[in-house]
């Protein structure tokens, strides 16, 4: 484990797998030295994106171990948790601990929409299985649970609950928190296509989607926000922002992969039930991306790359 500061760009990697439905660690490892190349500054396993609904627990733990030795302390990596029960969650959280995971994003329960106070007692019975720093998914759009100012008041107790993934689809929230909490919380935004206001209002990371398949432009717009080098930013936010609403589709695991292949870092192979795209909506989506590619932005010297810091 590495001591790290909640900040910078933490991309929610897709998980791959060969045509016989298992881990596929070479074209994984493709991807990860392609973020590591641009800058990245966290690694997170096993979300939304990585297919964690079909993934074994085993299958989990390999991923991690793996990127842990593949990525050998350049940046923190996150197992993500999204269990049924607060016993399967409480579990994963002490095996992660002992795998050597640098921190934990968590969910909300799955499947039962839990009430408030049931929603603070499991976050607060992983917080204290665990010293591990752990970050709270807020996505009330797509998991049905809101994690409201109130309970993270509840929450602000536990000295290893620190950051919030905010994923509400209200830019105002940042606001809301920032105002409420100060810098208690460190706030990431979660939604691709609100990630440069966000970035501006406040919020002081980004978990990011569509970095899997354009990570050199994810990095560059959040170093070139924080240096506060807008136009820039936004000139790049703007010429993205077609690719970036995929990340906020039903099928944005197939959308992001397809992107993947097209960008040579990934592939498109997912698990079932999910299957690969095809006909009108797969062409609908590769032109999107295909769009994107043949204007492709040149980035400002300095933007993107783990040696080089943007200045103002």
């Amino acid at each position: 484990m590495i001591k790290f500061e909640w900040k910078g760009v933490f991309p929610a990697v897709t998980t791959k797998f060969t045509d016989n439905d298992e881990l596929d660690l070479d074209a994984f490892d493709v991807n990860i030295q392609a973020q590591l190349e641009a800058g990245i500054d966290g690694i997170i396993l096993c979300g939304s994106l990585g297919e964690a609904s079909s993934l074994t627990e085993d299958e989990k733990y390999t991923l991690l171990k793996h990127t842990l030795e593949l990525v050998a302390g350049k940046v923190p990596v996150l197992l993500n948790i999204a269990e049924q029960t607060t016993k399967s969650a409480v579990s994963i959280a002490k095996k992660a601990f002992e795998l050597g995971a640098d921190g934990l994003m968590l969910l909300p329960p799955m499947r039962y929409k839990a009430d408030d106070d049931e929603t603070v007692a499991y976050f607060a019975a992983v917080a204290e299985s665990t010293p591990l720093p752990i970050m709270l998914y807020n996505n009330p759009v797509d998991y049905k649970i809101e994690i409201t100012l109130d309970m993270f008041e509840k929450l602000s107790v536990y000295e290893n609950i620190q950051a919030i993934k905010e994923s509400t689809r209200d830019v105002i929230n940042i606001t809301r928190l920032i105002n409420r909490f100060g810098d208690r919380y460190k706030i990431f935004t979660g939604v691709d296509p609100l990630a440069a206001e966000s970035l501006i209002m406040g919020a002081i990371g980004w978990v990011a989607g569509l970095v899997d398949a354009f990570p050199k432009e994810t990095v560059a717009i959040y170093r070139l926000v924080k240096a506060g080098r807008y136009e820039e930013a936004i000139a790049i936010h703007r010429w993205f922002l077609p690719v970036l609403e995929l990340d906020i589709h039903p099928k944005l695991v197939q959308y992001i992969k397809l992107a993947e292949v097209a960008t040579k870092i990934g592939t498109e192979t997912v698990r079932a039930p999910r299957l690969p795209l095809s006909g009108t909506e797969r062409e609908t989506v590769l032109n999107t991306i295909n769009q994107a590619l043949s204007c492709r932005p040149e980035l400002p010297e300095g933007s993107w790359g783990k040696l080089n810091e943007v200045t103002a």
